[in-house]
């Protein structure tokens, strides 16, 4: 239990107000951030302040097919709430049908990331990571690349979303625009704050009643010099390189795991190479940013790619020191294989299922607003919205 204090000491005393004013907005309010005890206040760029108006219309915007060019998909097409805003699938399927390199990342906690992406060294804002599911063709994701006008087009024309944006940008004279779009969204994925546990309750409320002792043995497995989990998934966020509000700068982490070498010199398949891809570097091959743990038990199958089925294999993969062998010759020196019998294993996943946060997967500011509603009824359950916002 020496290290959830420890974790908890850390984490309790963080600042609270918002990011700044964006150029040319008024003065914007202190928003009202509902964070779990124990999760810090996010890091807001000053050129996107949170606002209760921009939050809504980005959760709207979030479930709206219209964001794909063929109107078919949208953002909650890959990420849905049950599964900690993941898909279920090994890899990402596109609005065309194309299947993508890699698995949906979870958006749990997603405010808090210092990188985005599996293996992005470059995009550092959820402004700039946006505008890849939305605009890229390499592979095709929502598929609005030369669409964006008619983007613009289809919210114009319908019956609430000039209201809603205006009320969200009230000091632009066109506030419709792609830009307000990715800001609105980015707004409400910084609220996707999960922080309410078994774990959580434990570490930051002192309640073991829903902690069982296999968790506990678990959990100070995981933290130990034997398995070395905690390395890579550290902090509040069990994740790799965080920021927040007040913290001291850090450097994106990105780590070999070992999964692949299919060249005897630690090649990983085409197109699925992490930061390679963007450095070029030969020790940049097979480098990905280690993900939150944080609701580990419903975002299966497992790795950037999807090809780890279970918790079970995952630790096995780790036990091994890779499941390409301990001698792979880009891995991470922190990925040194251990002994776990199958009592150990089991403990490990058991802790790894405290992590679950059952009210976020089920919390309404997260879910789909249109949610069992016909078509014919989603207009006026739009004005209604739009009349609760402009009161």
């Amino acid at each position: 239990m020496a290290v959830g204090t420890a974790l908890a000491a850390g984490w309790l005393g963080c600042a609270s107000s918002s990011g700044g004013d964006a150029p040319g907005e008024p003065p914007a309010m202190t928003y009202a951030w509902r964070l779990p005890i124990g999760m810090p206040v996010p890091l807001v760029p000053r050129d996107n302040p949170m606002s209760e108006a921009k939050v809504e219309l980005g959760r709207r915007l979030f479930y709206d097919s219209r964001l794909s060019g063929n109107q078919s998909f949208s953002c909650a097409s890959c990420h849905q709430q049950a599964l900690a805003f993941t898909d279920g699938k090994p890899r990402a399927v596109g609005s065309t049908g194309e299947v993508h390199p890699r698995a949906t990342m979870s958006l749990a906690n997603v405010a808090y990331n210092r990188s985005f992406n599996w293996g992005d060294p470059e995009k550092r804002r959820l402004e700039e990571q946006m505008l890849v599911p939305m605009f890229a063709t390499e592979p095709v994701e929502l598929g609005l690349a030369g669409l964006e006008e008619e983007l613009v087009r289809r919210l114009m024309a319908d019956a609430v979303y000039p209201q809603l944006f205006a009320a969200a940008y009230p000091s632009q004279p066109a506030p419709i625009s792609v830009d307000t779009v990715v800001a609105a969204i980015a707004s409400f994925e910084r609220t996707l704050v999960s922080g309410d546990s078994a774990y959580d309750r434990l570490l930051f409320w002192g309640d073991d009643s829903e902690f069982s002792s296999a968790a506990r043995r678990g959990m100070e497995l995981f933290f130990s010099e034997r398995t070395n989990c905690g390395r890579c998934h550290a902090s509040f966020n069990l994740s790799g390189a965080i920021e927040f509000e007040g913290a001291a700068p850090v450097r994106p982490d990105f780590h070999n795991t070992g999964l692949y070498n299919l060249d005897g010199r630690g090649a990983y398949p085409e197109r699925n190479r992490g930061v390679f891809e963007f450095t070029g570097k030969a020790n940049d091959m097979g480098r990905f940013r280690p993900p939150s743990l944080r609701n580990i038990e419903v975002t299966a199958p497992y790795m950037h790619d999807g090809s780890i089925a279970t918790l079970d294999a995952v630790i096995d993969h780790y036990a091994a020191g890779g499941r390409a062998g301990k001698d792979h010759p880009l891995k991470s020196d922190l990925v040194k294989g251990f002994e776990i019998d199958d009592g150990e294993k089991a403990d490990l996943v058991e802790f790894l299922r405290s992590l679950t946060d059952r009210q976020f997967l089920s919390d309404e500011r997260y879910s789909n607003p249109f949610s069992g509603l016909p078509d014919s009824d989603r207009d006026a359950e739009r004005r209604g919205v739009a009349r609760s916002l402009l009161r």
